[in-house]
């Protein structure tokens, strides 16, 4: 059974309607006590890290989340939160990956890089990866932020706009996506089958 989280921070009905798709039997809770026995937790978001932040420590969350040992997938922000620390509104995340979650500021050569990043997006697969079986780099992807996480040795993927930014990371059973794979076809869905298949 798939846990969702759900933290007042968006998108929960898009991802509870691709598990629906692809047959994964789940529930929408923010109860550690329910949490607690799903087999495989989703966090996905939708938001700002300050405000998704205060709700998870409101919920008594924070320090739960970083102790689960069952395969955990992040999705956009959900995956932000996972880092260190967040510019956006100078936010303490959850600090399982090392590193700071930075605002795309720096125009690319025409200029034109506009913000947030939405939209489709290839990206480029960096190591071999359970979450990407059957999904060959260079797929496309569904982005939309504003905020990107840096490209860190928990990376799988990465994705360019402006700068290279991490687009999956993979570190012990915490997994993260900075796309929406809800959103993002039958790759997307894909991915969701690896994560709950076979991580």
């Amino acid at each position: 059974m798939i846990a969702v989280i759900d933290y007042d921070a968006g998108n929960i009905t898009s991802v509870c309607n691709a598990l629906h798709k692809i047959g994964a039997e789940h529930f929408v809770s923010n109860d550690r006590k329910e949490l607690a026995r799903a087999e495989k937790i989703i966090m996905p978001g939708v938001g700002e890290a300050h405000s998704a932040m205060i709700s998870l420590k409101n919920l008594g969350l924070t320090g739960w989340l970083t102790d689960v040992e069952v395969p955990f997938l992040g999705i956009c922000l959900g995956m932000q939160v996972l880092f260190d620390h967040s510019d956006e509104r100078d936010t303490r995340c959850l600090g399982i990956v090392e590193g700071t979650i930075r605002k795309f500021d720096t125009p690319d050569a025409t200029g034109q890089l506009k913000i947030p990043h939405m939209g489709w997006n290839t990206i480029t697969v960096d190591r071999e990866h359970t979450l990407f079986q059957g999904i060959p780099s260079g797929s496309f992807f569904y982005f939309v932020h504003s905020y990107y996480a840096p490209v860190v040795r928990e990376t799988v993927s990465y994705t360019e706009y402006g700068a290279k930014f991490s687009s999956a990371i993979s570190k012990n059973n915490f997994y993260g996506v900075q796309f929406h794979p809800e959103k993002s076809g039958e790759q997307g869905l894909k991915i969701l089958k690896n994560f709950i298949e076979l991580c």
